[in-house]
């Protein structure tokens, strides 16, 4: 006998595939004019493999996934090619057969777990509908059934859950449930749309290392759809890049970060943020001499909820307990933390919006005690720029009177001018004046986030927030917008706010920065002693969640947390136990 054994990916590849899609056109109609959405898309996909399918928003990943399910919009269809499932060519099936597929033989999950589950039913009567319509079993076995595979994807407490509402969970255990479902029926072939991209970087691998071991003891093949290049390398065996609904690239990943041999593939992987690159733009600004643009000293944020019989709550939500620090004028402070953890909440507290205990000033103004003109005022000193940039911008007005209307409410100059600040600022964030008239549904995502920046630029603020602003973003797009921010902050010295997940994103904008977990700051320090040395356990463990854009990190160990959550709901008069921060050096704050 001579040579090696075999690679189960070449047996893979040697064995006949699952899934075959061959010069696969999805075209859409609309005003009697039919033009493609993806074009002659072609792969294969066989047992227990895993096959990426990367792109921008538009270039046709989702569509190719709804054409696969039988679930494209009236007017799009496939217009040619074929999809065949162990030889079942999906695109021809008629729906009444599709739907006995769906589930059983093949399974979806969608990004936004909110919008596929039912907000007026349990997360049990779901389940059992759907194992119902597929199997003929009785109540009480696809009961049994929905908590067995409750429990497979680790919820805790799974009878308990069969009987919670959507909204009664955590995003990530949402996401667990639609997993859950998703693979109840033990589907050959389960698609992941974007399965991650509203997730915490902890729960994010949390639900992907799941979905790998699921697939490991099932030999189910899966569809992971994603603009996350750090995802791909970690958990695909193949990928597909597709741009403007053509496949430009496809091969094995370590070959295709190895060697790229596409301009469009090898941009995508430049522009996609790693850790370590932070150190490049050398050492932070310098710490300023005057006054800090923010500054909160013992800031807390309580939400009283529930009620007794004398209609007075029970408990309180502690989404902010004692938070203390300043702003620099000319920096980027970051702040992280996972979901829920108050990094929202302080941002609306340091604008206004919600109630507060402790000093809170912006510009050298306490926030506590001020009339509605002084609230008013506040604004012209401190703005936001939020996630989604098309729930911030009014459908009905055009983007023109949106970067306008700050000018407006503040009475800064008369009309003319007015018109003539807000074309100022659209050539200031690379849009064109002309583009004035048009409206937010006109524009891609990245040209809607710099019309918000736009906006938020208008009356000239020292402070501006970006909460999670680039986290919905494709990585190019999301390396334009980081770039603009960065060139403004250079040429009109502003300061920054900058809250994400993203430890990546903030490691490369943020001079500063803090980590907060369950409305407390556990670690607070310059980027490079945050990064460079990171001594809380939490911020090591948010730090080793990132996904690592390198197929050799595939399979590294992440510890996984054990049992619930804590909750920063507790009852009235159980305050949570303070953690101060000790100074391990030069300003390195610990708790």
């Amino acid at each position: 006998m001579s040579g090696a054994l075999p690679s189960v990916t070449a047996l893979r590849e040697a064995a006949r595939p699952l899934l075959s899609v061959r010069d696969l056109t999805v075209s859409v109609r609309d005003r009697g004019v039919t033009r493609p959405l993806v074009e002659n898309l072609s792969f294969d996909l066989h047992p227990g493999e895993t096959l990426a399918i990367a792109g921008e928003s538009g270039s046709g990943k989702s569509i190719t996934s709804l054409a696969l399910m039988g679930l494209l919009p009236h007017n799009v269809s496939v217009t040619s090619g074929q999809a065949l499932l162990d030889g079942v060519d999906l695109p021809s099936l008629p729906e009444p057969d599709m739907r006995r597929l769906r589930g059983s033989k093949v399974a979806m999950i969608f990004q936004e777990p909110m919008t596929s589950l039912n907000p007026v039913h349990t997360i049990g009567s779901q389940m059992i509908e759907a194992m119902r319509a597929h199997e003929p079993v009785s109540r009480g076995a696809a009961r049994a059934a929905g908590i067995a595979a409750l429990r497979r994807v680790r919820i805790s407490e799974p009878e308990q859950r069969m009987r919670q509402y959507p909204h009664e969970l955590s995003g990530g255990m949402r996401q667990r449930v639609m997993i859950a479902m998703a693979l109840a029926m033990n589907p050959a072939l389960l698609i992941a749309d974007e399965p991650t991209t509203a997730l915490d970087v902890t729960v994010q691998r949390e639900v992907l290392e799941l979905l790998r071991e699921l697939q490991d003891s099932t030999e189910t093949a899966v569809i992971l759809i994603t603009h996350d290049m750090g995802v791909v390398a970690e958990y695909a065996d193949r990928a597909v890049v597709m741009k403007a609904g053509r496949m430009v690239e496809s091969g094995a990943v370590a070959d295709l970060f190895a060697s790229p041999g596409q301009d469009y593939t090898r941009a995508l992987l430049a522009a996609v943020p790693r850790l370590g690159d932070g150190a490049a733009r050398g050492k932070p600004r310098p710490p300023a001499t005057r006054a800090p643009v923010a500054r909160l000293v013992d800031a807390q944020v309580h939400f009283d909820i529930g009620a007794n019989v004398f209609g007075r709550p029970t408990h309180r939500v502690h989404a902010v307990e004692g938070v203390s620090f300043d702003i620099r004028p000319g920096e980027t402070f970051g702040l992280v933390g996972e979901s829920g953890c108050g990094k929202s909440t302080l941002a609306k507290a340091l604008v206004g919006l919600v109630p507060h205990r402790g000093h809170i000033e912006v510009a050298g103004h306490a926030l506590a005690g001020l009339t509605t003109q002084g609230k008013r005022d506040i604004c012209r000193d401190v703005q936001m720029v939020f996630q989604d940039p098309m729930a911030a911008l009014d459908p009905r007005m055009t983007v023109g009177d949106a970067v306008a209307e700050p000018l407006l409410i503040h009475q800064v100059c008369p009309a003319l001018e007015r018109q003539a600040r807000a074309a100022e600022l659209f050539r200031r964030v690379g849009l064109m004046p002309d583009q004035m008239t048009r409206y937010p549904h006109e524009f891609s995502g990245g040209q809607r986030q710099r019309i918000c920046v736009a906006r938020a630029l208008a009356l000239q603020p020292k402070l501006i927030i970006c909460d999670e602003s680039v986290s919905a973003l494709d990585v190019s797009v999301q390396a334009q917008v980081l770039a603009l921010l960065d060139e403004l902050q250079r040429d009109m010295t502003m300061s920054y706010l900058f809250i994400s997940h993203d430890m990546a994103v903030v490691e490369n904008v943020a001079d500063r920065l803090a980590v907060m977990y369950l409305g407390q700051i556990v670690e607070m320090g310059t980027r490079d002693q945050v990064f460079g040395n990171p001594q809380h356990p939490y911020t090591r463990r948010l730090l080793e969640a990132v996904p690592v854009p390198d197929p050799a990190g595939k399979g590294r160990t992440y510890a996984r947390s054990k049992g619930e959550v804590p909750s920063p709901i507790r009852a009235i008069g159980d305050a949570p136990q303070r953690m101060p921060l000790r100074d391990i050096g030069h300003g390195h704050l610990v708790a």
